[in-house]
């Protein structure tokens, strides 16, 4: 019977994980089985001892979770940044949010905007904090709809009318069909998180999962990244 590889992974990483999932269990024999959601989530069920072999979030949790020997040392790779960018149905045309007073204005003219839980996920802590930035928390609370992660919340802005907006990691508005990316978040709300993967201290094909980390982050799949809204790190990272 073939081996399984399990995998803790943020929403963000999402699609270029089940974009390489296949082609991975055809060349080793290994089936992988992936929980994804917000970074918080797969934090907590890193900690409660849920099987891993990989965890994928923010290189920022990943840096405190090797220093808390849960994640093996040495094994930690980046796999790209991300942008929190703004999201609308492919059918409504999109707003300006070039600046902050046209962001403003946008979120303002919306019916609705979805986002990630902001207590668990990168890009959910980030639109509560833009929200109170703009002074508009109070003004829109009714039409603020949060859900568990980005994937769902997109998944849900998809299915909303056209004048809805939505914000979360580039990459999960990327593989959510019916959405156009409006763009990243302006200047000076612009905030790239870059996301790692290493394998967990208790994994029990260490090899299998060195394997699948050069996979994802390795020069093989360069391109598939950048097509799913990764760029190189630039800098820092942030969480």
């Amino acid at each position: 019977m073939a081996g399984e590889l399990n995998v803790l992974c943020a929403g963000a990483v999402k699609g270029l994980v089940l974009a390489l999932q296949g082609g991975f269990e055809g060349a080793t024999g290994l089936r992988v089985l992936a929980t994804f959601g917000a970074v918080g989530a797969m934090r907590d069920a890193l900690r409660s001892r849920a099987p891993c072999d990989v965890f994928i979030a923010t290189a920022a949790m990943l840096d405190a979770l090797q220093a808390s020997g849960e994640l093996r040392p040495g094994t930690q790779r980046a796999i790209g940044s991300v942008a929190t960018a703004v999201a609308v149905k492919a059918s409504a045309p999109p707003p300006a949010i070039d600046s902050a007073e046209s962001l403003k204005a946008a979120l303002l003219a919306s019916s609705a905007i979805y986002f990630p839980d902001a207590t668990l996920s990168t890009a959910g802590a980030h639109v509560a904090a833009i929200l109170e930035r703009l002074a508009i928390r109070a003004a829109l609370a009714s039409r603020l709809r949060m859900f568990a992660n980005g994937a769902i919340a997109m998944r849900e802005l998809a299915g909303a009318d056209e004048r809805a907006i939505g914000c979360t990691q580039a990459t999960e508005i990327r593989y959510t069909p019916g959405l156009t990316l409006v763009g990243a978040l302006p200047a000076p709300f612009a905030l790239a998180t870059v996301y790692s993967a290493a394998v967990a201290d208790g994994s029990r094909d260490g090899e299998g999962a060195r394997r699948f980390i050069e996979l994802l982050a390795g020069a093989s799949s360069a391109d598939l990244r950048r097509a799913g809204g990764f760029d190189e790190p630039a800098g820092p990272a942030t969480s």
